[in-house]
């Protein structure tokens, strides 16, 4: 069996599913894909997940716009996601690393104002200090306002759609510049839940 070694592609990646609760949620979800803009990324849907492929900002910028278009259905909204980045033998797309830096969903209106909850987790592999990246991108997080607490297995933001995926962002693109050789960040992110919010 070879060896396997983390791969030195910086290309990012994003495996996710959008759950919008409703009987109809496949027109809320080919709304929102209608609605974003993918020019900038490999993109590959299954029955399963869709999955994205390409520079870090425009992987967030795609992944922000579909569930902002989805939660502006108005019903509750879960997205599910898994990003990573240094995968061994990741190099599949890298053709979309050439891409320009100017994102195409920059402008989502009202509905990066739509009020969410978040819990994610970083998982920094291939170094021994991975609690101290990630506890310096909690830290971050507290910095900014969006930090509401840790749960068992993930830590929790709240806010905006914007402000939410924009400490997701700083949290992914700060860790990777850590000695770790490949990141992997889950986030499940939540708008319009019936359940109330926890008190902090």
């Amino acid at each position: 069996m070879s060896e396997l070694t983390c791969g030195t592609s910086r290309i990012v990646g994003c495996r996710f599913s959008v759950f919008p609760m409703t009987d109809r949620f496949v027109e809320v979800i080919m709304d929102a894909l209608k609605s974003v803009n993918t020019g900038k990324v490999w993109i590959q849907t299954d029955d399963v997940s869709t999955c994205i492929r390409g520079r870090a900002e425009h992987v967030f910028d795609v992944t922000r716009a579909i569930f902002a278009y989805a939660a502006a259905s108005g019903v509750h909204t879960i997205f599910n996601g898994t990003y990573s980045i240094g995968c061994p033998g990741d190099t599949e797309a890298d053709v979309y690393m050439s891409e320009d830096s100017e994102r195409l969903n920059r402008e989502i209106g009202k509905n990066a104002d739509i009020d969410t909850a978040c819990q994610f987790a970083l998982y920094p592999l291939g170094t021994d200090h991975y609690m101290d990246v990630i506890y310096k991108e909690v830290h971050r997080a507290k910095e900014k306002g969006t930090f509401a607490g840790s749960v068992h297995y993930a830590s929790r933001l709240d806010g905006s759609i914007s402000k939410v995926f924009e400490s997701l962002e700083d949290a992914f693109l700060h860790a990777i510049q850590s000695d770790s050789s490949h990141l992997v960040m889950t986030a499940v992110v939540s708008a319009h839940s019936p359940s109330a919010k926890p008190k902090p």
